[in-house]
């Protein structure tokens, strides 16, 4: 086996701002697995020029923004409730990695210090509407059907949380994105309200408004926060429990903030070793070719901070509404991203590669009244499949259709590996391939094969052959830079555990 040396580390520094000054500072991936530190495609739309903004930043006792309009029903005495089942509010914001906690410092405060931290959270599949069906379904991409972003129809709605939710006695409200290249006027079923876009943009978005497909001036966060918090108002008079799915176009590309963020000064960033790697000759080959670099990276972590930094007011806004109808005890909280991003590392800058910065997302859930509300950490490996299996569970409700996930409430449910996966989809003209992988507590083994999905997002085409492979020492490696299968001998595979970890990867694909 031909071993790598990694290249050499930047030093590690901490971004610290003080009013409109930033401190050279910066973030660190983690180096271990037990206790990571959590700091740090939609359909692309045009970029729209906006007036230039003075510079803004967010000093740690920044002044709170003005609050969302109160809805119309704000005065009225919230009614008491008769039905213990917890409200159930879903953020999901849209490429964002982990290491962007600066942005989202409310939010890391709140879900973080009043819930449970999970440092081992992953998309099953790092592609925008694949995911999304697998938290809607609580099922890995090869059993819900929808493996691109061309085919959101593929998913058996039947299967889906919120039609569970919806037909137990939930309300329940959908506000942003919903599925890539769901036709605008096509109401999201099971849904009593919503306020969809398709094709999702930042600012002046065309949305499905409870039926009637319309144009909405405004930023998409903002315009999204304030019918999500109209939703959740109307719980004064609703005693029903209710189920909000809120999903923000942040922080995807392209990345265009909201005007009094659109200058706004973020900490610097030394960059990590995987942005650094010099010799890629024991990655695939189309790994091997990309060129993306350090300033890349940091110029896309800089748009993307500006725009979570809308997301973080929403989620103030969130909160305080919670607070103030005396629901904040009684509402589970969930917050993750579809899936994360890199940033130049190992030369790749976009999702859909099987690294951690592709495969991890921030993941917090609150709900005090369970007991989830102490700032707690959670090391169990973790996927988005586990999500609708979670939110059943806290409604009391059997699912009715199969889970690959489990619900996170159980402490005794937890696993050795975690199938994570990609297909070689018909945007991508130059071939990724299909992947599969198994991330396990301190290792992670990845194939690759020769299909790609044909017209109709099936996988048809190609004879399914292993045309790579990669062997991850993640505790001693956590920046995935030497493959320990490049140039390995018969007997140094067996040494690794080689043959059983295909044969576990190939039944889980089959499973």
């Amino acid at each position: 086996m031909v071993e790598k040396q990694p290249a050499p580390r930047r030093p590690a520094r901490r971004a610290v701002l003080t009013g409109a000054a930033v401190v050279a500072a910066g973030a660190t991936v983690p180096l271990t697995l037990r206790a990571i530190d959590d700091d740090g495609t939609g359909s692309p739309t045009p970029a729209r020029t906006a007036p230039a903004a003075p510079v803004a930043s967010r000093p740690p006792a920044a002044p709170a923004a003005p609050a969302a309009p109160a809805s119309p029903t704000s005065t009225v005495s919230p009614l008491p409730r008769t039905d213990p089942r917890p409200n159930i509010l879903l953020v999901l914001t849209d490429d964002q990695p982990k290491e962007t906690d600066w942005a989202i410092r409310r939010t890391a405060d709140w879900l973080g210090g009043q819930g449970v931290t999970f440092t081992r959270a992953h998309a099953n599949t790092p592609l925008c509407a694949p995911s999304r069906a697998s938290i809607m379904s609580g099922r890995y991409a090869h059993h819900h059907g929808v493996l691109d972003t061309r085919h959101p129809y593929h998913l058996d709605q039947h299967t889906t949380v919120q039609r569970q939710l919806h037909e137990a006695g939930y309300r329940t409200g959908l506000f942003g994105k919903y599925l890539n290249y769901w036709h605008t006027g096509d109401n999201p079923p099971h849904f009593d309200e919503w306020l969809l876009q398709e094709p999702v943009a930042y600012y002046d978005g065309h949305y499905n408004d409870n039926g009637t497909v319309r144009n909405i001036p405004g930023y998409n966060t903002t315009v999204i926060r304030d019918r999500a918090l109209a939703f959740i108002d109307r719980s004064r008079t609703d005693t029903r429990p209710w189920f909000a799915y809120v999903a923000t176009r942040s922080a995807h590309e392209l990345n265009i903030p909201e005007r009094k963020y659109a200058h706004a000064r973020v900490p610097e960033w030394p960059g990590r070793p995987s942005v650094y790697e010099g010799d890629k000759s024991d990655k695939p080959p189309f790994l091997r070719t990309a060129q993306h670099t350090y300033d890349q990276g940091k110029a896309l972590r800089r748009r993307q901070l500006r725009t979570l930094l809308s997301v973080d007011d929403a989620m103030r806004d969130f909160q305080d509404k919670l607070r103030a109808l005396g629901q904040l005890e009684n509402t589970l909280v969930l917050y993750t991203s579809d899936h994360g991003l890199c940033w130049a590392d190992h030369g790749w800058l976009r999702k859909s590669v099987p690294y951690r910065p592709s495969l991890e997302v921030p993941f917090w859930l609150s709900w005090p009244a369970h007991g989830l509300g102490r700032g707690t950490v959670d090391d169990r490996l973790t996927g988005h499949v586990d999500i609708a299996p979670t939110f059943l569970d806290a409604a009391g409700i059997t699912p009715d259709t199969s889970h690959d996930g489990h619900s996170l409430l159980d402490a005794r449910n937890d696993r050795d590996l975690l199938l994570a996966e990609w297909w070689w989809n018909r945007q991508d003209k130059e071939p990724i391939h299909t992947w599969a992988t198994h991330v396990g507590r301190s290792t992670q083994y990845t194939e690759y094969y020769r299909t790609r999905l044909d017209g109709q997002g099936r996988p048809t085409q190609g004879d399914g052959a292993v045309l790579f492979r990669e062997f991850y020492d993640l505790a001693a490696d956590p920046y995935q830079l030497t493959n320990r299968l490049h140039g390995a001998t018969a007997e140094q595979e067996a040494a690794l555990g080689i043959p059983e970890s295909a044969k576990g990867l190939a039944a889980a694909r089959r499973a």
